[in-house]
């Protein structure tokens, strides 16, 4: 354990972005969820409906710096794609 006061407060610090990271991941792998099983349904205007939700919330994410700008590109246009080909 930390003895020193700076290092105590980091670690508490460090613990709360931990927590805002893991929750903000978990809700954009919800929201990918979504979106892949609409696709799977084949229900195109729910699935362009939740990618709305989704690229909103991915984009926030790597505002937030929980992501990685170019990951959040990444999973942006895999899923644009992915909703683009559905017939």
């Amino acid at each position: 354990m930390a003895n020193i006061k700076s290092a105590k407060k980091r670690i508490l610090v460090n613990k709360k972005k931990e927590m805002r990271n893991k929750s903000v991941k978990s809700r954009v792998k919800t929201i990918v969820k979504k979106v892949e099983a609409s696709i799977a349904a084949g229900d195109k205007a729910a699935a362009e409906e939740n990618l709305k939700v989704a690229i909103s919330e991915i984009s926030k994410a790597a505002k937030k710096g929980v992501f990685h700008k170019n990951t959040a590109a990444r999973k942006i246009s895999r899923l644009t794609v992915a909703v683009n080909k559905m017939a």
